[in-house]
């Protein structure tokens, strides 16, 4: 039987790099008073001989766990089948990842979760928190203050002691610049009768939609008969555009809040014999891969979800003071750009940041463009 090596110790990385044994741990544990050439010389010790920190030891030291916890209020069924967490969990992994974070993810697949999740939380075993997809009535907020977590939210905060939070931080899309695009769009070409499909409405990213419609049509309150109630899933945005179908049969265009729900949407319009663009216009939000590969192909508003999960992460990481991570400065407009197929919009104002760790921690708000494809 072949005997393993002992694992290298402090001490060998100490005696190989020529340094003392307190200098290799301050350069293990990330901590300032060390010249960058023996940080270095430490570094390459350690590379040389393949010595591997105890996570139980450096946390002792630091107080650091090194894992962030991603809460996403969620069942599982709904996080793994909609390719939006996919895309906003990359770039949360990819940005924790960059700096030796590791990532614990926490669903909330039931009521009775909501204590376990509370416990863990405050039992010391991460150092910060993103929670995503709440909903007006979520307790995750309430849990993240207690356990005295750093928390970032993705999302606007509907809830409302987040008016009164100066600390609060979160990452969100221009909702109401993107649906007030695609809407004002429909109108430029021509349709009348344009209807709505919104998502749950006790978030604030579909009630943002739903208010960006009404911005484009004039109005301050929807059409009842115009409006229909999903889910962000293809089944509801398909059971909606039914309901719709049946309530207002002269319906020239409808914007569903998500592409799922426009892909249902799609779906139903097809087995009532209405053809798009022609009979009826659709239009999507989020720009997700499918969006480009549904027949027709989908007219959507772009968010880039991959970098607002990126941001997330890094704005958490800004607050805990890990490495140099930054995030961009807030965006307060939308964006409008250039479609696919030659189409073009018009450009609007919108600025951001370039300059990341310069800025103040603040909520950023990242632009929103149409793209224009077949559907509409």
């Amino acid at each position: 039987m072949t005997v393993p090596e002992p694992r290298p110790t402090l001490e060998a990385v100490a005696a190989h790099a020529g340094v003392s044994r307190a200098t290799v741990s301050r350069v293990v544990n990330g901590s300032a008073g060390v010249r960058d050439a023996v940080r270095e010389k430490v570094q390459r010790a350690v590379a040389d001989l393949g010595y591997v920190p105890n996570s139980a030891a450096r946390s002792l030291v630091t107080r650091r766990t090194g894992a962030v916890a991603v809460v996403i209020a969620e069942p599982e069924r709904r996080v793994f089948s909609d390719p939006f967490f996919a895309q906003q969990l990359r770039g949360i992994s990819r940005e924790l990842s960059a700096h030796d974070i590791q990532l614990l993810l926490l669903l909330v697949e039931h009521p009775r979760d909501y204590p376990r999740i509370g416990r863990y939380l405050s039992g010391g075993h991460v150092d910060g928190a993103l929670m995503f997809s709440l909903h007006n009535d979520d307790s995750l907020p309430s849990m993240a203050a207690a356990s005295g977590l750093p928390t970032v939210f993705g999302g606007r905060p509907g809830w409302a002691e987040a008016d009164h939070d100066p600390d609060l931080l979160y990452v969100d899309n221009d909702n109401r610049g993107g649906a007030r695009q695609a809407v004002e769009y429909l109108l430029g070409h021509g349709r009348k009768r344009i209807a709505v499909i919104t998502g749950p409405l006790d978030q604030t990213s579909a009630t943002d939609r739903l208010d960006g419609y009404c911005d484009a049509l004039g109005v301050t309150q929807p059409d009842p008969a115009l409006l229909a109630r999903g889910d962000f899933t293809a089944e509801g945005g398909e059971r909606a555009m039914t309901e719709l179908l049946e309530s207002t049969p002269d319906l020239d265009a409808v914007f569903a809040g998500s592409d799922l729900m426009a892909t249902g949407a799609l779906r139903a319009l097809r087995a009532a014999g209405r053809q798009v663009p022609e009979d009826v216009a659709v239009v999507g939000y989020d720009d997700m891969e499918p969006a480009a590969w549904a027949e027709p192909p989908l007219t959507t508003v772009h968010q880039d979800v991959e970098e607002m999960g990126r941001m997330m992460a890094a704005l958490l990481l800004r607050r805990l003071g890990v490495g140099s991570a930054g995030a961009p400065g807030a965006t307060t407009a939308g964006v409008a750009a250039a479609g696919t197929a030659g189409v073009t919009t018009d450009s609007s104002t919108g600025t951001t940041a370039e300059s990341p760790e310069e800025t103040p921690l603040a909520p950023v708000i990242t632009p929103a463009r149409l793209v224009i494809r077949a559907s509409a």
